[in-house]
């Protein structure tokens, strides 16, 4: 198994929960650690599938959503 990287940093659970269910849907399996910002959450995944689930993030959202990268 590669070492977790992170994707994205949701502002809450809620978010994080939303986008680990779209990584969920797409095979990639994924993680969440506190951030530290208050009530900001990163979202993990394998770095070798890095690139897929920015890809499956960026498929599966709104434009006008706003996914903070590292």
């Amino acid at each position: 198994m590669s070492a977790m990287v992170q994707l994205a940093t949701a502002g809450d659970v809620a978010e994080a929960e939303e986008m680990q269910e779209m990584l969920r849907n797409a095979g990639i399996e994924s993680s969440v650690e506190q951030a530290a910002e208050d009530d900001a959450v990163n979202v993990l995944v394998p770095e070798a599938k890095l690139e897929t689930a920015q890809d499956a993030i960026e498929a599966l959202t709104e434009p006008d959503d706003l996914i903070s990268e590292p």
